[in-house]
Protein backbone atom coordinates (compact mmCIF):
# COMPACT_ATOMS: atom_id res chain seq x y z
CA UNK A 1 0.00 0.00 0.00
CA UNK A 2 1.10 3.11 -0.76
CA UNK A 3 2.87 5.71 2.06
CA UNK A 4 2.35 9.29 2.50
CA UNK A 5 4.51 11.80 1.37
CA UNK A 6 5.03 15.37 3.08
CA UNK A 7 6.29 17.49 -0.07
CA UNK A 8 6.78 20.46 1.85
CA UNK A 9 8.56 20.40 5.65
CA UNK A 10 11.61 22.07 7.29
CA UNK A 11 12.74 19.67 9.59
CA UNK A 12 16.02 21.32 9.74
CA UNK A 13 14.10 24.18 11.34
CA UNK A 14 15.65 25.19 14.95
CA UNK A 15 12.31 24.61 16.42
CA UNK A 16 13.26 20.39 15.74
CA UNK A 17 16.94 21.07 16.97
CA UNK A 18 16.68 19.49 20.72
CA UNK A 19 14.15 16.18 19.41
CA UNK A 20 14.71 15.78 15.42
CA UNK A 21 15.54 11.65 15.86
CA UNK A 22 11.79 11.09 17.70
CA UNK A 23 10.16 13.36 15.34
CA UNK A 24 11.70 11.31 12.21
CA UNK A 25 10.42 7.81 14.12
CA UNK A 26 7.25 9.36 14.38
CA UNK A 27 7.10 10.38 11.04
CA UNK A 28 7.68 6.95 9.71
CA UNK A 29 5.80 5.69 12.60
CA UNK A 30 2.84 7.59 10.67
CA UNK A 31 3.45 5.97 7.61
CA UNK A 32 5.78 8.56 5.74
CA UNK A 33 7.60 7.41 2.76
CA UNK A 34 9.92 10.95 1.64
CA UNK A 35 10.02 14.28 3.38
CA UNK A 36 10.61 16.87 0.91
CA UNK A 37 12.80 19.87 2.38
CA UNK A 38 12.95 23.31 0.53
CA UNK A 39 15.05 25.59 1.28
CA UNK A 40 14.96 29.08 3.41
CA UNK A 41 18.28 30.35 2.68
CA UNK A 42 21.74 30.20 1.94
CA UNK A 43 22.53 30.15 5.89
CA UNK A 44 19.90 26.92 6.01
CA UNK A 45 21.05 25.12 3.51
CA UNK A 46 23.87 23.62 5.68
CA UNK A 47 21.40 22.32 8.26
CA UNK A 48 19.01 20.81 5.82
CA UNK A 49 21.75 18.86 3.55
CA UNK A 50 22.47 17.60 7.35
CA UNK A 51 19.29 16.33 7.94
CA UNK A 52 19.08 14.85 4.78
CA UNK A 53 22.56 13.05 4.96
CA UNK A 54 21.16 11.55 8.29
CA UNK A 55 18.09 10.23 6.88
CA UNK A 56 18.76 9.74 3.00
CA UNK A 57 16.20 7.34 1.90
CA UNK A 58 13.71 9.17 3.70
CA UNK A 59 14.67 13.44 3.07
CA UNK A 60 15.07 14.63 0.10
CA UNK A 61 16.45 18.40 -0.63
CA UNK A 62 15.58 21.21 -2.67
CA UNK A 63 17.52 24.80 -2.94
CA UNK A 64 16.19 28.27 -3.18
CA UNK A 65 15.83 31.50 -1.78
CA UNK A 66 12.50 32.40 0.37
CA UNK A 67 10.81 36.17 -0.76
CA UNK A 68 11.06 37.27 2.74
CA UNK A 69 14.86 36.20 2.70
CA UNK A 70 16.16 38.07 0.51
CA UNK A 71 19.47 40.20 1.37
CA UNK A 72 20.32 43.48 -0.10
CA UNK A 73 22.95 41.43 -2.07
CA UNK A 74 19.96 39.07 -3.29
CA UNK A 75 22.27 38.85 -6.44
CA UNK A 76 24.90 37.35 -4.33
CA UNK A 77 22.94 35.13 -2.66
CA UNK A 78 21.74 33.96 -5.71
CA UNK A 79 24.75 33.33 -7.78
CA UNK A 80 26.22 31.18 -4.14
CA UNK A 81 23.02 28.64 -4.30
CA UNK A 82 23.51 28.50 -8.09
CA UNK A 83 26.96 27.53 -7.84
CA UNK A 84 26.14 24.87 -5.23
CA UNK A 85 23.12 23.26 -7.45
CA UNK A 86 25.47 23.22 -10.24
CA UNK A 87 28.66 21.12 -8.10
CA UNK A 88 26.75 18.92 -5.95
CA UNK A 89 25.58 16.21 -8.34
CA UNK A 90 24.67 12.01 -7.64
CA UNK A 91 27.58 9.77 -9.37
CA UNK A 92 25.35 9.37 -12.40
CA UNK A 93 25.18 12.81 -12.97
CA UNK A 94 21.66 13.86 -11.46
CA UNK A 95 20.96 16.46 -9.38
CA UNK A 96 20.99 15.76 -5.65
CA UNK A 97 18.37 18.40 -5.09
CA UNK A 98 14.80 17.44 -6.64
CA UNK A 99 12.94 20.92 -6.73
CA UNK A 100 13.82 24.57 -6.60
CA UNK A 101 12.29 26.40 -4.03
CA UNK A 102 10.91 27.66 -1.81
CA UNK A 103 10.98 30.71 -3.76
CA UNK A 104 7.91 33.04 -4.79
CA UNK A 105 6.22 36.19 -3.55
CA UNK A 106 5.20 37.67 -0.27
CA UNK A 107 3.80 41.24 0.08
CA UNK A 108 2.34 40.45 3.91
CA UNK A 109 4.87 42.11 5.73
CA UNK A 110 6.55 44.31 3.18
CA UNK A 111 6.12 45.43 -0.41
CA UNK A 112 8.46 47.74 -0.59
CA UNK A 113 10.71 44.78 -2.17
CA UNK A 114 8.23 43.85 -4.61
CA UNK A 115 10.79 44.22 -7.64
CA UNK A 116 13.49 42.64 -6.03
CA UNK A 117 11.27 39.51 -5.32
CA UNK A 118 10.20 39.51 -8.63
CA UNK A 119 13.51 39.66 -10.10
CA UNK A 120 14.15 36.41 -7.58
CA UNK A 121 11.75 34.41 -8.71
CA UNK A 122 12.08 35.01 -12.23
CA UNK A 123 15.39 33.55 -11.76
CA UNK A 124 14.38 30.89 -10.14
CA UNK A 125 11.84 29.81 -12.33
CA UNK A 126 14.94 29.75 -14.98
CA UNK A 127 16.72 27.91 -13.15
CA UNK A 128 14.11 25.49 -12.73
CA UNK A 129 13.22 25.56 -16.67
CA UNK A 130 17.18 25.26 -17.09
CA UNK A 131 17.68 22.14 -14.90
CA UNK A 132 14.08 20.25 -14.93
CA UNK A 133 13.31 20.38 -11.76
CA UNK A 134 9.58 21.59 -10.13
CA UNK A 135 9.27 24.74 -8.66
CA UNK A 136 8.04 25.49 -5.14
CA UNK A 137 6.31 28.93 -5.43
CA UNK A 138 4.99 30.62 -2.15
CA UNK A 139 2.42 33.36 -2.80
CA UNK A 140 1.19 35.48 0.20
CA UNK A 141 -0.87 38.33 -0.87
CA UNK A 142 0.57 38.37 -3.99
CA UNK A 143 -1.87 36.66 -6.28
CA UNK A 144 -2.32 39.05 -8.91
CA UNK A 145 1.71 39.60 -9.26
CA UNK A 146 2.52 36.12 -8.85
CA UNK A 147 -0.28 35.42 -12.00
CA UNK A 148 1.06 37.75 -13.86
CA UNK A 149 4.96 36.41 -14.05
CA UNK A 150 3.89 32.99 -14.49
CA UNK A 151 1.93 33.84 -17.18
CA UNK A 152 4.69 34.66 -18.50
CA UNK A 153 5.88 30.66 -18.68
CA UNK A 154 3.23 29.28 -20.31
CA UNK A 155 3.59 26.58 -22.58
CA UNK A 156 7.08 25.90 -21.74
CA UNK A 157 7.36 22.73 -19.13
CA UNK A 158 7.16 24.77 -16.36
CA UNK A 159 5.65 22.33 -13.50
CA UNK A 160 5.38 22.71 -9.49
CA UNK A 161 3.73 22.82 -6.52
CA UNK A 162 1.46 26.02 -5.69
CA UNK A 163 2.50 25.91 -1.63
CA UNK A 164 0.42 25.76 0.74
CA UNK A 165 -2.38 27.13 -1.31
CA UNK A 166 -5.29 28.23 1.28
CA UNK A 167 -7.13 30.54 -1.86
CA UNK A 168 -10.67 30.61 -2.98
CA UNK A 169 -12.40 29.32 -5.96
CA UNK A 170 -11.42 32.22 -8.36
CA UNK A 171 -7.57 31.80 -7.42
CA UNK A 172 -7.88 28.02 -8.23
CA UNK A 173 -9.51 28.08 -11.50
CA UNK A 174 -7.27 30.43 -12.28
CA UNK A 175 -4.14 28.23 -11.32
CA UNK A 176 -5.15 25.34 -13.13
CA UNK A 177 -4.57 27.15 -15.95
CA UNK A 178 -1.07 26.04 -15.39
CA UNK A 179 -1.08 22.50 -16.14
CA UNK A 180 2.33 21.46 -14.78
CA UNK A 181 1.12 22.84 -11.53
CA UNK A 182 0.18 21.01 -8.13
CA UNK A 183 -1.46 22.66 -5.32
CA UNK A 184 -0.18 21.65 -2.00
CA UNK A 185 -2.86 21.82 0.66
CA UNK A 186 -1.75 20.83 4.46
CA UNK A 187 -2.97 21.83 7.70
CA UNK A 188 -5.34 25.10 6.70
CA UNK A 189 -7.42 23.12 4.60
CA UNK A 190 -8.77 21.98 8.58
CA UNK A 191 -9.36 25.15 10.31
CA UNK A 192 -12.92 26.12 10.89
CA UNK A 193 -13.05 29.04 8.44
CA UNK A 194 -10.72 27.56 6.06
CA UNK A 195 -12.29 27.85 2.46
CA UNK A 196 -10.75 24.85 1.11
CA UNK A 197 -13.56 22.81 2.20
CA UNK A 198 -15.82 23.78 -0.39
CA UNK A 199 -12.68 24.67 -2.79
CA UNK A 200 -11.15 21.76 -3.17
CA UNK A 201 -13.99 19.82 -4.84
CA UNK A 202 -13.00 22.01 -7.86
CA UNK A 203 -9.35 20.84 -8.16
CA UNK A 204 -8.83 17.42 -9.84
CA UNK A 205 -7.38 14.80 -7.65
CA UNK A 206 -4.89 14.54 -10.02
CA UNK A 207 -3.45 18.19 -9.33
CA UNK A 208 -2.97 17.99 -5.82
CA UNK A 209 -0.60 16.52 -3.17
CA UNK A 210 0.02 16.91 0.51
CA UNK A 211 2.17 19.11 2.77
CA UNK A 212 2.19 20.44 6.34
CA UNK A 213 4.59 23.22 6.26
CA UNK A 214 6.17 22.44 9.61
CA UNK A 215 6.76 23.51 11.86
CA UNK A 216 4.31 25.94 10.78
CA UNK A 217 0.48 25.25 10.35
CA UNK A 218 -0.43 22.73 12.39
CA UNK A 219 -3.49 21.02 11.30
CA UNK A 220 -6.36 20.59 14.21
CA UNK A 221 -6.27 18.81 16.88
CA UNK A 222 -2.47 20.64 16.76
CA UNK A 223 -3.10 23.75 16.08
CA UNK A 224 -0.89 26.68 17.65
CA UNK A 225 1.46 23.52 18.65
CA UNK A 226 4.59 23.07 16.73
CA UNK A 227 3.97 21.19 13.32
CA UNK A 228 5.45 18.00 12.38
CA UNK A 229 5.40 15.75 9.39
CA UNK A 230 3.20 12.64 11.57
CA UNK A 231 0.56 15.30 12.18
CA UNK A 232 -0.25 15.00 7.96
CA UNK A 233 -2.68 12.35 8.98
CA UNK A 234 -4.63 14.71 10.13
CA UNK A 235 -4.78 16.27 6.83
CA UNK A 236 -4.89 13.64 4.78
CA UNK A 237 -8.37 12.45 6.84
CA UNK A 238 -10.19 15.53 6.43
CA UNK A 239 -9.15 15.75 2.32
CA UNK A 240 -10.62 12.79 2.13
CA UNK A 241 -14.01 13.25 3.52
CA UNK A 242 -13.63 16.20 1.08
CA UNK A 243 -13.31 14.49 -2.07
CA UNK A 244 -15.73 11.53 -0.40
CA UNK A 245 -13.09 8.93 -0.87
CA UNK A 246 -11.43 6.40 1.16
CA UNK A 247 -8.09 7.39 2.81
CA UNK A 248 -5.95 4.76 1.30
CA UNK A 249 -7.34 6.01 -2.17
CA UNK A 250 -6.15 9.59 -1.18
CA UNK A 251 -2.82 8.46 -0.33
CA UNK A 252 -2.19 6.63 -2.78
CA UNK A 253 -3.19 9.78 -5.60
CA UNK A 254 -1.13 12.30 -3.95
CA UNK A 255 1.32 9.77 -3.34
CA UNK A 256 1.40 8.89 -6.91
CA UNK A 257 0.93 12.62 -7.70
CA UNK A 258 4.52 13.59 -5.98
CA UNK A 259 6.34 10.49 -7.45
CA UNK A 260 5.61 11.89 -10.54
CA UNK A 261 6.40 15.35 -10.19
CA UNK A 262 9.70 14.78 -8.28
CA UNK A 263 10.51 11.71 -9.98
CA UNK A 264 10.80 9.73 -6.56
Amino acid sequence: MRKLIDTHCHVYDEAFREDLPLVIERAVQAGLEYLLLPNINPDTLADLLRVCDTWPELCRPMIGLHPEDLADDFHGQLDGLKAILDDDRKPQGRHRFIGIGETGLDLYWDKSRLDDQIESFRIQTEWALRYDLPLIIHSRDAFSQLYSVLSDYRNCGLRGIFHCFSGGADEARALLEFEGFMFGIGGVLTYKKSLLPSVLPGIPLDRVVLETDCPYLSPVPFRGKRNEPSYIVNTAAVMAQTYGISADELTQVTSDNACRLFGL
